[in-house]
């Protein structure tokens, strides 16, 4: 069975022989990933010292991002749409440009046997919440739900086109980041939430789904509220770093067999306790509950030990749990070596 076969059937439910893992070398990655290029109408800068301290730079969607020191990736200092009277001069990056994905063709072409992910940079929320800056777009939808929901629509229309255009260079699934929560709620209200947002979520999940493309997302945060519109609009995966905001046996019990979940041992709970133990026993009960019904669950990574403070060390013990519990036959040529 070849890394995409094993992830399509973790996420249609039809019984991979093993579950699929996005880990780094040694262990398995059974996925490809590929974003677009630039529009050439829009590129993007590289961070300049534009004062002692401060590095700024712009973005494909006109927002500048400043950083402090010379390694973060900053935040939103100033949004390409500071006024409403600026929306009908906006001129977004065009993603239906086909020149942008040659490397996204080249990129999939060299590893036709992986589960091939095209990115996106986000639904609509993720980009229109840095063109107003997230506290002016959080009253928007509020005050002004008229002029957000004509934000949003400038930017679904682009988000279309990237997903179409993904899916012919073969994309397998599309993934976006966009995080919707605080540690204990979703950033707006649900009802907020289903009445603005959920419609725009059920017409680029069909844009997808019509062309046998999954639906992946990041987001960080506690999303509960907003789960269950999200499945029905056709979130495939939900790619969660802090499975246990929530509790494993919840997300099993309420939404298993229904959605898969991409997660890494919990980055601020359980790899937190620095104990081997309990980052194994982490590791299988994911694998138990959420992904015990002929699939439901993918093995993750978490990207930067030095943002969550740990020696990888910890990281690796998860790698090996998922191994070892959840890829028996594999694990069985690779223990004496790892």
């Amino acid at each position: 069975m070849t890394s995409r076969e094993i992830v399509r059937k973790a996420l249609t439910f039809g019984g991979p022989e093993r579950i699929p893992m996005s880990l780094p070398a040694p262990y398995p990655n059974d996925f490809c990933f590929a974003a677009p290029g630039d529009d050439p109408r829009h590129p993007e800068t590289g961070w300049e010292e534009v004062a002692p301290g401060r590095w700024e730079r712009a973005d494909e969607w006109g927002n500048t991002w400043a950083r402090v020191e010379g390694f973060s990736k900053g935040e939103v200092a100033r949004g390409a749409l500071e006024d409403w009277d600026q929306l009908d001069q906006i001129e977004p990056p065009d993603y239906d440009l086909p020149e942008r994905y040659e490397r996204v063709r080249g990129g999939f072409a060299a590893e036709p046997e992986k589960f091939k992910v095209g990115a996106i940079p986000g639904f609509p929320f993720n980009i229109a919440r840095k063109m107003r800056r997230l506290d002016n777009f959080l009253m928007d939808v509020l005050v002004e739900p008229e002029k957000a929901e004509r934000l949003l629509a400038l930017v679904e229309a682009q988000m279309h086109h990237g997903i179409r255009r993904l899916a012919e260079a073969g994309a397998d699934g599309i993934m976006f980041l966009e995080d919707w929560g605080t540690q204990d709620r979703l950033l707006v209200s649900p009802e907020v939430w289903h009445r603005i947002f959920k419609p725009g979520f059920e017409r680029l999940c069909h844009t997808a789904h019509e062309r046998s493309v999954f639906v992946l997302m990041h987001s960080c945060g506690y999303i509960y509220e907003a789960m269950e519109g999200m499945i029905e609009a056709g979130i495939d995966a939900f790619q969660f770093d802090q499975p246990e905001l929530y509790g494993v046996d919840r997300l099993a019990d309420e939404f298993g067999g229904r959605t898969t979940f991409w997660c890494p041992v919990d980055i601020q709970k359980t790899l937190q306790t620095r104990d081997g133990a309990k980052i194994e026993a982490g590791a299988r009960l994911m694998i138990e509950d959420l992904g015990g019904r002929g699939g439901g669950f993918i093995a993750g990574y978490y990207g930067s030990n030095e943002a969550i403070g740990l020696d990888p060390k910890w990281q690796d013990i998860a790698c090996r749990a998922f191994v070892k519990h959840g890829a028996p036959d594999l694990w069985a040529h690779m223990k004496n070596d790892y």
